[in-house]
């Protein structure tokens, strides 16, 4: 996927553009980004990331140098020259300090150098978007629930609500798109890093039956966390 610490109306979640030729690393950096209550897109050449940013423009832009075809640094000397002052984080394996500043000095908000934790992405998006004023979401409230992206923690009517990691993360997914549907295949991908050719989706089925005997005042006939049957599941605030 403004500094918040509300975040209950739909459209506001943070839209991360993540643009890098290595699929792992592509992957990576969006499952922690999703985590932490991002919507995420992802681009793997810079042709397609201008065409992505032209469809839809984006909070915030993660964005490697070393791109096929038109590299990092013109991606963001296009988006300067057009005026468009969308936050930019380089993440780059190009660390020479000639290079950070040439990507400073045409605009980057930030520049990491190549391997770099994932954890500390997700960290330096958040700092960004707060000092850019755009949205970083903090705490998501959704009915009688209000989720601690920070803190891990989640309360109904008030009460705290013991969740296991990945019940967790699965719910702050829901969360922070509420009305958009996600596949069993989106889920394994986002939350688990997984794919069904690796994982059975059954996991899924058995985390939403779990999540729902917490969030849902009626589990067997959920109010939050509907199935859409065929296609998957949709989070209603």
């Amino acid at each position: 996927m403004t500094s918040l610490n509300q975040m209950s109306v739909p459209g506001v979640t943070p839209d991360v553009l993540v643009v890098d030729d290595e699929p792992q690393v592509r992957e990576i950096v969006a499952t922690y980004l999703a985590r932490d209550g991002f919507a995420v897109r992802t681009a793997g050449t810079g042709a397609e990331a201008l065409a992505e940013l032209a469809r839809k423009r984006a909070d915030l832009v993660v964005l490697d140098l070393m791109l096929p075809g038109i590299d990092g640094l013109s991606v963001l000397r296009k988006l300067r020259e057009s005026g468009d002052q969308v936050p930019v984080i380089v993440l780059s394996a190009k660390g020479r300090e000639s290079e950070r500043v040439a990507g400073l000095e045409l605009g980057a908000d930030d520049y990491l150098a190549k391997p770099a934790s994932p954890r500390e992405v997700a960290a330096r998006v958040r700092a960004v978007l707060r000092r850019s004023g755009a949205v970083g979401p903090e705490t998501l409230s959704v009915g009688n629930l209000e989720i601690d992206l920070i803190g891990r923690r989640m309360t109904k009517d008030g009460e705290p609500v013991d969740l296991p990691p990945k019940e967790f993360e699965l719910l702050a997914r829901f969360a922070a798109s509420p009305g958009q549907v996600h596949s069993r295949a989106d889920l394994l991908r986002d939350v688990w890093g997984s794919s069904p050719d690796w994982q059975d989706p059954g996991t899924i089925t058995v985390h939403i039956r779990r999540l729902r005997r917490k969030i849902e005042d009626d589990p067997a006939n959920p109010r939050h966390l509907v199935t859409v049957y065929g296609v998957g599941y949709r989070f209603d605030a």
